[in-house]
């Protein structure tokens, strides 16, 4: 029977949870330990297919774990860092074993020393005859690093709207924005929001941050008139149509104050390319798809063979028929066949995404910018979407994703997204992880790793627990960032970590080791280990992008003027009173525009209380980004045109308008991008930045 909610672990169960990397404690402080219910123990174990309701299942659990790892002549991953000593593994080796090596691309060699960069495949036979294979990745040191210092922009691109997009920011309108930053701002990056694909419905969770499937984009970022075969489609008539909708969707963002809705631009985009898919690709067009199936291979076919089913059965294959639930099953192979013209449109759809993220990645790194595009990792999937359905044997059943109670949040959090398994990853040499990255990297200039952290351990919460009972389960970190840098190198991508919140020791230096930037906003850059003061711009860290704002924070101009607490007032989201939220956030403002104005730059001080001169006050907030020695500096778009509203307010649902607000200035006006590249105000901020 398993143990009750607070009941704590016993020691055999504690040492059958170490064993497969469950924690029964963590310390969210230096000074202080939490130990994590039984219950949450055995629900990780039994998520990892360990059997651990009861004391004699945990005594033969326990023996049956102690008996694999000392018979086992290999982990399942060994990491050879390049130019580093022989990995712990193979040195722990019987003397007289015997290496064999069969390399990434097929050779066969003896011995596990002077292997080419790359995941090989190594078997070790000792002298009493035991054999053990393992993944052996060869990585190189570090990860590569940004080509000189450089100051970039970040939107959400669904926010950004030009006169021509369907009444969402697209990806034309990110080559746009790149080919001006680059040419005429001197900018070095562009950093969007998780373009993965979203789990369609009606209506589709707005969030980026849990998509359908993190290795394919979501279509709905096409411009259509930039597809080829767009010139070529015969029923001209219907497309006029559907771009005079288009438009008026589009009006209705950007002339009559109306929310982004996303559902409703797609549906204009689904059918007018399905009109765009009936023209046949020319020969060259052709080979260029087929190339693109062939390298993406039965992942691409799951994820376009789901996309056709949830358009017949609903978009939660949970509810799905029985046999369908099975990407491997009969059925599903049946049902692949029959709906072949849809697996092939979706099909179409991703190959058409992926080419204009690589056309506007080219669109950046020709107008100057060292870095180009930075796309966005989310930490997970839906557990309703594509990658959930075609990977379920990686995906541990019953368990997702969140954060213990810390300071901002003393209920913890439940993010709804189901964690990888980390033995089914390692028993598949880390592959889904792998080909993910591979995916992203074929159109990024850098990839930020949102919740970066998870790359060590993730908080697992049973489903029907709340956050609180959950507990840590570790990843194998030194694999992770290993095929991270792999992966990062062949690309030649920059990787920035997004480490804000809880970090446990160590993890931030090994990332820094190991050349993965970190993140550094503004507001929490205080020296929390002393007087608690906002930290001089001499003390940042180097390697990492700093920043005034992000997507979940206030926009500066807020922050500023204290805007941030009318508006989580009004929605009833304080934990205290108003007049002290408030005070306390004219506080904080002040204190940091006092450091400002002391290292002088500030040019003209206000003689106001903070936000009256907030055009000059956010310039000088950048200024004193440019003073830290951070690698890369990143301007919030909207705050250069004074936009005072968050992309996403924590903590709400449909209170507020989360992922679905347009650019817009002081007056909540909407901004489109030819507007937002003429703005003086936003120039002037730019050129503090030149």
């Amino acid at each position: 029977m398993a143990a009750a909610p607070d009941e704590h672990p016993t020691e055999d169960l504690a040492r059958l949870a170490g064993l497969h990397g469950v924690a029964t404690s963590y310390r969210p402080a230096p000074d202080r330990t939490v130990q994590v219910p039984a219950s949450a123990v055995t629900a990780a174990l039994a998520a990892l297919g360990v059997d651990a309701a009861g004391p004699d299942a945990v005594r033969a659990a326990l023996a049956a774990r102690e008996r694999e790892l000392r018979e086992r002549l290999l982990p399942p991953t060994v990491v050879q860092w390049a130019g580093a000593e022989p990995p712990a593994a193979l040195a722990a080796l019987p003397a007289g074993t015997r290496l064999r090596v069969e390399t990434e691309d097929g050779a066969e060699r003896d011995g596990a020393g002077d292997l080419p960069l790359g995941v090989h495949r190594l078997t070790a036979t000792a002298p009493d005859g035991r054999t053990g294979e393992a993944c052996l990745v060869v990585a190189p040191d570090r990860l590569p690093a940004p080509p000189g210092r450089s100051y970039g922009l970040l939107v959400q691109l669904y926010s950004l709207l030009s006169r021509r997009s369907w009444g969402m920011g697209d990806l034309a309108d990110l080559a746009e924005l790149a080919g001006w930053a680059g040419r005429t701002a001197g900018a070095g990056f562009v950093q969007v929001n998780p373009l993965h694909a979203a789990v369609p419905g009606a209506p589709t969770d707005p969030s980026p941050y849990r998509p359908s499937s993190r290795r394919f984009p979501d279509p709905v970022h096409l411009r259509v008139e930039d597809v080829p075969e767009y010139a070529y489609a015969e029923d001209r008539e219907r497309l006029d149509g559907l771009l005079e909708r288009a438009g008026r969707l589009r009006a209705a963002v950007l002339d009559k104050g109306a929310l982004i809705d996303r559902d409703a631009v797609w549906e204009l985009k689904r059918q007018a390319l399905e009109l765009v898919a009936r023209v046949p690709l020319g020969p060259g067009r052709q080979a260029a798809y087929d190339a693109f199936r062939a390298a993406h291979g039965r992942a691409l076919d799951d994820h376009a063979t789901w996309c056709a089913l949830a358009e017949v059965h609903g978009s939660d294959w949970h509810r799905w028929p029985d046999g369908l639930r099975d990407p491997r099953s009969a059925a599903t192979a049946r049902a692949r066949e029959e709906l072949a013209d849809r697996v092939e449109f979706h099909t179409r759809l991703a190959w058409l995404t992926d080419g204009q993220l690589r056309a506007a990645q080219r669109a950046a790194r020709e107008a100057g910018m060292p870095v180009g595009i930075v796309h966005d990792l989310a930490v997970g999937v839906h557990p309703a979407g594509a990658d959930a359905w075609a990977q379920q044997d990686v995906f541990a059943a019953g368990m997702s994703v969140g954060a213990p109670p810390d300071a901002f949040n003393a209920r913890g959090q439940d993010w709804g997204l189901p964690p990888w398994r980390p033995d089914r990853l390692a028993a598949t040499g880390h592959a889904p992880y792998r080909e993910l990255l591979r995916a992203l990297f074929r159109y990024a200039g850098a990839l930020r790793i949102d919740h970066v952290m998870g790359l060590f351990r993730l908080w697992w919460v049973p489903q029907g627990s709340p956050p609180t009972d959950g507990t840590y389960v570790r990843y194998d970190a030194d694999a992770m960032l290993a095929i991270l840098a792999l992966e990062a190198t062949r690309a030649g991508a920059v990787v920035i970590g997004e480490d804000l919140g809880t970090v446990e020791p160590g993890v931030r230096e090994t990332l820094q080791r190991r050349g993965v930037l970190g993140t550094s906003v503004l507001w929490f850059e205080r020296d929390w280990e002393g007087d608690g003061r906002p930290l001089p711009p001499e003390r940042w860290r180097a390697d990492c992008l700093a920043t005034a704002t992000t997507h979940d924070l206030p926009p500066t101009a807020a922050r500023l003027t204290g805007d941030h607490v009318e508006l989580r007032d009004r929605l009833g989201l304080l934990t205290r009173s108003a007049a002290e939220e408030r005070a306390e956030a004219a506080a904080d403002a002040a204190e940091w525009l006092a450091l400002l104005g002391s290292l002088g730059l500030l040019d003209s001080p206000a003689a106001g209380p903070p936000g009256s001169d907030e055009e000059e006050e956010i310039r000088a907030v950048h200024r004193f980004l440019l003073r830290t020695p951070a690698r890369l500096v990143g301007v919030w778009l909207p705050d250069g045109v004074g936009d005072r509203r968050p992309q996403n307010l924590p903590g709400t649902w449909d209170q507020y308008p989360n992922w679905r607000l347009p650019v817009a200035d002081a007056d909540g006006r909407p901004v489109p991008l030819e507007e937002l590249v003429a703005s003086p105000r936003l120039r002037a901020l730019l050129e503090v930045l030149r």
